[in-house]
Order: structure tokens, then sequence, then C-alpha cells
């Protein structure tokens, strides 16, 4: 399959919509998803990518009393608006870096949806462990955030950068064991996906320009436009579902969604 038809687009946008912000690896379930329909190549990696600038501009949209704040308070040099910058510098840092060196290999582990399956069920495990060892939160806020705990979030980034282990997941448990409060953890994460989305979408679409043309542009503007939608909605619930009941549920769904592409993936 060279290119996807209406259909299949319009689904990889929900699909990135719906699972880009919550703990269970957009990449991994677009990943799977492609496999599934049998699209692979360059321009399935391209697009892959390109329509998380979608759920980019969903967080723009659904935080931007606060980014505005955040602007105003830098000119005016705020206490608390160079804090809230200097975290979200700090906790990118460390995945733009090792994601310029490990361009390729990542990109070989975006080809591979049983690295995929594996990860959702370890991650799965992985989180429903880490819940009990949570400890008391100690930070509300990213302002009151410590310049090392901005830095352990962003090592969490780079673990996520092999697909289906999940950059949402991977930072709000790294978050939360650094003793972040859960709406904290969870709207740190949104924050940090917005310069990290967008500097590794810019990057992989120049990697891959050779495979773009009009056909993919088009393709990618109206997964583009569905992920922003579905993304905006799922933003503004998340916080407060994951604040009443925690990350268990989507754990259970990993280790649940990973078993059955394992299965699939042998079966086939």
């Amino acid at each position: 399959m060279n290119q996807p038809d209406l259909a299949t687009v319009i689904l990889l946008g929900i699909i990135e919509g719906l699972t880009e912000f919550l703990p269970v690896s957009s990449t991994g379930h677009l990943i799977l998803a492609a496999e599934l329909i049998g699209w692979r190549g360059d321009a399935s990696v391209a697009f892959k990518i390109a329509i998380q600038l979608g759920a980019v501009l969903a967080v723009l949209v659904a935080y931007r009393q606060r980014f505005a704040g955040v602007i105003a308070g830098l000119w005016q040099r705020e206490a608390g608006a160079i804090a809230f910058a200097r975290n979200i510098i700090l906790g990118v840092l460390p995945a733009m870096v090792v994601g310029v060196v490990a361009y390729e290999a990542i990109r070989a582990l975006l080809e591979s949806p049983v690295v995929v399956a594996i990860a959702l069920v370890v991650g799965g495990i992985v989180i429903l462990a880490l819940e009990r060892l949570v400890p008391a939160a100690r930070h509300a806020s990213v302002e009151a955030m410590p310049a090392r705990t901005s830095l352990l979030v962003g090592v969490g980034q780079c673990v996520a950068m092999v697909p289906g282990v999940s950059r949402s997941g991977a930072t709000i448990i790294f978050g939360l064991l650094a003793g972040l409060e859960r709406r904290t953890a969870a709207e740190y994460s949104f924050f940090l996906a917005v310069p990290t989305m967008l500097a590794a979408t810019v990057y992989a679409l120049w990697k891959n320009r050779n495979a773009l043309d009009a056909s993919n542009l088009s393709a990618i503007g109206i997964g583009f436009a569905v992920s922003f939608v579905v993304a905006l909605v799922v933003v503004k619930g998340f916080v407060a579902l994951v604040s009443r009941y925690g990350f268990a549920p989507f754990a259970w769904y990993r280790i649940i969604a990973g078993t059955a592409a394992l299965v699939w993936l042998a079966m086939r």
C-alpha cells in the first residue's frame, strides 16, 4: 500500500489525537495500525510523525492563557515565568541531544511492530509497579520544580524514544517519582510535548523530505486536523481523569493491547 485512503487517514488522525497525551504510546498505536493496513515506508514514517503537530496545537490552544501569561511574565522578568521557561528547556534538552545522535537507530525501531507490542506490555507492568512506589507530592506547579527534577523528567523522555514506551507515560511517571503532584506531572508532560514534538517533527520531515509529494502533504493536512480536534478534547479531560483514578486503567489497557498485538503478529 503506497498511499492511504481518506478513511485510513482519518482513522490514524483519531488514533493520534486519542493516544498522544495518554500513557499508552501514540507512536506505538500508529505503527501497529499502519502495519495492520499494510502501509510502510518513508511516507508512512513521515505521516505518523507529522500529524503529531495537530496534538501540539491542541496543547497550545487548551493552555493558551497559561502560555500567554508566561510570555508576559518573561517580558517583565517575573521569577515564576523564568522558572517555568527554565524547567521546560531542561526537560527538553536530553531528548534533543539523544534524538539527533540516535536518529537512525530510533527510526529503525519505528519500523518494528514487535518492539511496540513488547514495550506496551512491559510499560504497563512498570506503571502498575511504580504506582505503588510514588512518594508524597512535594511540587504543586511547574514553576515550583527544582532544576534537577526537570532534568530527571527529561531523561524519562529519552526512554520514551523506544516506540511503545509512551512519551507522556514516561514523563509523567518520572515526574511522579520526582515528587510532582499528579496534575502537575500531567500538565508538565503536555508542556514538554510542544518543543519536543515540534523539533522531532521538523527534523523527521526534513530527513524524509524525498518521500513527500502533493498526495502525502494532503494526507498529512487531513491527519493533522483530525488529531488536533480529538487531542483538544482529550487534553481537557485527561488531567481530571488521572487526578481521580490514577494510571492503573491505562496500564491494564497497555498490557491487554500489547498482548493482543503479539498474538496477532505471531499468527499472521
